[in-house]
């Protein structure tokens, strides 16, 4: 089984900066991506960025050029920078981490979700 333990929420002015965390444990093999989501009160969860395991990233328009992601590998880590932030960035922040895992017998495929993290940005 995969845990997901996020990290970095909280409260910000409009034009500040937060940086999330996700870091990843269990009985891995492998991750093939990792990315994090966003669900704004009365609207659907929408991908933010997500990271391949070649390092290709994707964002959503919103956040291009304001949101990095990375990842460290050897700490099954991802991280979302996020600059500039906007009202319209508030939402409780997924991180999402899909792959391989592992038992002494077989390996399997696995998404796991991270148990959310609050971003609240004032105007």
């Amino acid at each position: 089984q995969v845990q997901l333990v996020e990290s970095g929420g909280g409260l910000v002015q409009a034009g500040g900066s937060l940086r999330l965390s996700c870091a990843a444990s269990g009985s891995i093999f492998s991750i093939n991506a990792m990315g994090w989501y966003r669900q704004a009160p009365g609207k659907q969860l929408e991908l933010v960025a997500a990271v391949t395991r070649g390092g290709a990233t994707n964002y959503a328009d919103s956040v291009k050029g304001r949101f990095t992601i990375s990842r460290d590998s050897a700490k099954n880590t991802v991280y979302l920078q996020m600059n500039s932030l906007k009202p319209e960035d508030t939402a409780v922040y997924y991180c999402n981490v899909v792959g391989v895992q592992t038992t002494a017998t077989i390996r399997q495929n696995f998404s796991s979700w991270g148990q959310g993290t609050q971003v609240t940005v004032s105007s």
